[in-house]
């Protein structure tokens, strides 16, 4: 039996699934398998994954299906997982030879149910290490939580247990994933080293910016109704809050300014304001937002460059 079950989903990515599959099947763990799921792509990816399942057999769990998109993969690919840890990787990244290894042995040792390491962001002319925040406490890692999907290691049991998937059809499925599954980690790890490469491509979908943005509300709104429904919201509130408010003003206010449309932009810039107070509407008295005195400055700054913005867009 496998330790460590991989997933990776693949949709037209023939350019880059050589040095991604190269950098899985010479992982130094041995228990390992890799389940690559191919989402119905239309280049020669399949003839690339045939490929190594021919020459690894023993690695290599190769599935098929439509076109479902990312999250559909990753829902497919888990119920073949039979390694006691899952982790997830894009099929246009690629990590480091000794990965998995180094982050099976940090949950073993430690009875982990999570297990983070650090990533480069690499460009074609640069890497850039992208280091943890060292989470000090629960409270802390709610705020700060790195929310990628792809350089975590995940006990298989609590992840199947949970029932918890990845919202199919919606952009930005690993933060809705991870504040789902937050809850149900009792033991987190950190690995203060870099050891995935997360590919920056020009034409991802995360550098496209259109109406699909709004998928943010909902993915919050889907977080939000979680924690409502296993009654863990007042608890959490402050923290939720916290998460809401930094995810409007903070990365998706980025996004918003970038869309091309101008009736699309103006609408949604309009839409996270009233959002974000509709749904907290003293966010502004949050314990944790002002214990971050750093943060809460950035918070502010944002949200005048962001009511500049909106006017300007409105008057245009």
């Amino acid at each position: 039996m496998p330790k460590v079950s991989v997933i990776v989903p693949v949709y037209n990515v023939e350019e880059y699934l050589d040095k991604c599959l190269d950098s899985l099947v010479n992982q130094t763990l041995n228990d390992i398998e890799f389940i690559i799921v191919n989402d119905g792509t239309t280049d020669n990816s399949e003839q690339i994954i045939l490929k190594y399942k021919e020459k690894y057999p023993s690695k290599i769990v190769y599935l098929k299906k439509e076109n479902g998109g990312l999250s559909d993969a990753r829902n497919f690919g888990m119920p073949y997982a039979k390694g006691d840890y899952i982790a997830f990787l894009d099929s246009d990244d690629y990590v480091e030879l000794d990965t998995y290894e180094k982050l099976y042995n940090r949950a073993i040792q430690t009875d982990a149910d999570m297990v983070e390491c650090d990533f480069y962001w690499e460009y074609s002319d640069k890497k850039i290490h992208d280091t943890s925040a060292n989470y000090k406490d629960e409270s802390d890692m709610y705020a700060n939580a790195r929310v990628v999907a792809w350089n975590k290691l995940y006990k298989k049991d609590l992840i199947i247990n949970s029932g918890i998937k990845f919202p199919k059809g919606l952009r930005y499925e690993d933060l809705e994933f991870f504040y789902k599954i937050l809850p149900q980690l009792k033991k987190i790890e950190l690995i203060n080293e870099p050891l995935i490469h997360y590919v920056q491509r020009d034409d991802s979908i995360t550098y496209v910016q259109n109406e699909k943005t709004a998928d943010i509300f909902a993915i919050l709104d889907n977080i939000i109704n979680y924690y409502k429904w296993i009654n863990l919201y007042n608890e959490y509130n402050q923290e939720l809050e916290y998460m809401y408010v930094r995810i409007l003003f903070g990365s998706s206010f980025k996004r918003m300014l970038n869309i091309k449309d101008k009736e699309t932009r103006r609408k949604l810039l309009m839409d996270s304001y009233f959002k974000a107070f509709e749904n907290f509407p003293d966010w502004k008295s949050n314990k944790i937002l002002n214990s971050k005195k750093t943060l809460k400055n950035l918070f502010l700054k944002s949200i005048n460059i962001y009511t500049y913005k909106l006017y300007c867009f409105i008057l245009k």
